[in-house]
């Protein structure tokens, strides 16, 4: 049986796609523990004022699910207010970012799977 708590987890700080300020992340499963075509299972914490930074994907689907904080998420050329319990979905060969423009933290869990 697999079970990791992301809330127990060492965090890594570090810039994530040339996004504004740093982020706080962890993996909580990687492609290795799947049998399928899931690629990973993260938690990410976006400071305010500090974002992931707009990137292509390739052959996959993203999706983020909003936990705590607000933000501005841009899918290509359209952008959207995010909020606790939004789920984003970010298709293969689209782009995405994500700001915190709030006073507080944004927390989400992002997944990856290959088409």
């Amino acid at each position: 049986m697999f079970i990791r708590n992301f809330l127990e987890a060492e965090l890594v700080t570090e810039q994530c796609h040339r996004g504004i300020g740093t982020i706080n992340h962890t993996s909580i499963y990687k492609k290795e523990d799947f049998d399928t075509k899931i690629q990973f299972i993260n938690y990410v914490e976006i400071p305010p004022d500090a974002s992931i930074g707009f990137h292509r994907h390739r052959e996959d689907e993203e999706v983020y699910i909003i936990l705590e904080g607000n933000g501005i998420m841009k899918v290509n050329d359209e952008q959207t207010r995010v909020k606790p319990g939004d789920i984003l979905l970010n298709k293969p060969h689209w782009g995405h970012e994500l700001f915190n423009d709030s006073n507080e933290m944004l927390r989400a869990v992002v997944f990856e799977v290959l088409k």
